[in-house]
């Protein structure tokens, strides 16, 4: 058993950037309206030289190359849809065509067994995975973010192949890269030449010991940087990563917490808890990665909180408050 689930560790550690392969066009466009953009105060400097992802429907608008180290992204959530990126980099020699021919069966098996209710035998099915699979190098990105709105993430780099991808689940539990939303894109030698930002409030993310900041977190335009300490899969296979959500009136941290459990039939899937705005974060990092994003924090209750099986318990689940004043 042991064996077992190490193997399940190493080539299930997150749905990512398989079901790209399909990169289905969505049939059902939705409408565009003006999109909610961060504007930075003069205390907390813009970032510059932003990579621009624009998503308007089911897909990811983006440069196909660009440079390595830091890299700070803008995206642009003008769709009706909660989304995020994560960035997946694959290992030398592999291309969208062995994933197509290797991996893309693999996966539909496995996923349509989890949404008929059979986890086990789902799980079960990815053990058909290639070897290589394990390989995949998760890269950061965004967290998740609300339609309407924006989420600027700054990550570091190494050149490389990497896909780009969504896997939130429509309605019908298809994920969005069925519906187009995942994107190959090359990062060079060339060296961006950028620095990271200052942050104005620094978070610990860890799975031995949660997720540690200082408090109180004030109001207005911040820099949070996260130091990944740790990593490992967790239960439903995913690595702990980071996502800001706002708690309006009537939300449910229980409902919350249920929700971000992909592996859940009901998890990852739309429409988003009633209540919860996610503000974006920064996704899968290994151990030793760090990241920032920038987020303007109006007086209200606030959620970090992991994409993971019982974040609470773990820590992975910290609520706090930023008061008007």
């Amino acid at each position: 058993m042991t064996c077992l689930k190490t193997n399940y560790s190493k080539i299930v550690i997150s749905l990512v950037g398989i079901l790209f392969l399909f990169n289905c066009k969505n049939e059902k466009k939705n409408p565009v309206t003006e999109t909610e953009v961060l504007v930075v105060e003069e205390t907390v400097p813009e970032p510059e030289n932003v990579i621009n992802v624009i998503t308007k429907s089911m897909e990811f608008i983006c440069a196909d190359t660009i440079p390595s180290g830091w890299n700070t992204f803008k995206y642009q959530n003008q769709s009706n849809e909660t989304h995020f990126f994560l960035l997946d980099k694959y290992p030398e020699g592999k291309t969208e065509e062995n994933a197509i021919t290797e991996i893309a069966p693999v996966f539909g098996e496995g996923m349509d067994l989890i949404n008929e209710g059979k986890p086990e035998e789902g799980f079960a099915a990815f053990g058909k995975l290639p070897a290589w699979y394990g390989d995949i190098v998760f890269s950061g990105g965004t967290g998740l973010i609300a339609p309407k709105h924006t989420a600027i993430t700054t990550v570091k780099l190494d050149p490389g192949y990497y896909i780009m991808e969504c896997y939130v689940k429509m309605p019908n539990g298809k994920f969005h890269t069925l519906m187009g939303m995942a994107k190959g894109i090359i990062v060079t030698d060339e060296d961006s030449g950028n620095s990271p930002p200052e942050p104005t409030v620094e978070i610990t993310l860890s799975g031995e010991e949660g997720i540690s900041f200082p408090t109180p977190i004030k109001k207005g335009k911040q820099i949070f940087s996260v130091f990944v300490k740790d990593q490992k899969p967790h239960e439903n296979y995913i690595w702990h990563d980071i996502n800001l959500v706002r708690l309006d009136k009537g939300a449910s941290i229980e409902a919350l917490e249920a929700w971000m459990d992909w592996s859940d039939p009901k998890g990852l899937i739309t429409p988003v808890p009633e209540g919860c705005t996610f503000l974006g974060g920064v996704n899968d990092m290994p151990a030793g990665s760090k990241g920032y994003f920038y987020v303007d924090l109006k007086p209200g209750k606030y959620a970090f909180i992991s994409e993971v099986p019982k974040s609470k318990q773990k820590g992975l689940l910290k609520e706090f408050v930023v008061f008007d004043n």
